[in-house]
């Protein structure tokens, strides 16, 4: 046998193995809560969605801007939602952060304005996104799901999974202040050591 080809016959499987290894090994370093995506940078899609407390009352993608703010994507069938909404409460109580609601495939608007009732709720919009219209055009891939959102309307950084004080202060929190700064607007004093 040509010694090219017995050569080849074995580096084949070596070289294989070599890139799963790789492939892998970077899989084990990836943060699953920090997903590309092709929003960041792009304005909020254009949408318009029913209120969850009034039917008939119907917001667009013009109530998104003027101010920094979250989009939070939530669901009362979402046990992680249920797990990150005291904070959210925190983060409307204690530091005024805007947040609007996007209730996610829930079969009963009933159902999830008695979630609010029972738990408080944190945000000053709550649309009703019954068949996940604009949570697909989001690109959201589940519950919950968090967008920090500029004063332009600009998706400036997608969470996915809950929020709580670790991911506040490591990363959704530092976007946020930031685009406070930006906006001209004030931001807590005991906060100001999260910006780089």
């Amino acid at each position: 046998m040509n010694t090219k080809i017995r050569t080849l016959i074995l580096l084949t499987p070596l070289l294989a193995f070599l890139g799963l290894s790789v492939f892998l090994f970077k899989g084990l370093w990836s943060d699953p809560t920090h997903l590309e995506s092709a929003l960041v940078g792009r304005s909020v899609p254009e949408f318009e969605l029913p209120d969850l407390y009034q039917p008939d009352v119907s917001h667009n993608e013009s109530i998104v801007g003027g101010r920094p703010m979250l989009i939070n994507v939530w669901a009362t069938w979402c046990p992680t939602c249920y797990a990150e909404h005291t904070f959210l409460n925190q983060l409307l109580a204690d530091e005024g952060v805007y947040i609007i609601g996007l209730n996610y495939k829930d079969d009963s608007r009933g159902a999830a304005v008695r979630w609010l009732q029972d738990l408080g709720d944190p945000y000053q919009i709550n649309l009703f996104d019954e068949t996940g219209l604009l949570a697909l055009d989001l690109g959201v891939y589940g519950a919950p799901e968090t967008f920090v959102v500029d004063k332009d309307g600009v998706i400036r950084y997608r969470h996915v999974g809950d929020l709580n004080e670790r991911v506040w202060s490591r990363t959704v929190g530092p976007i946020y202040y930031q685009a406070m700064l930006d906006a001209g607007l004030e931001i807590p004093e005991h906060r100001r050591e999260l910006l780089p």
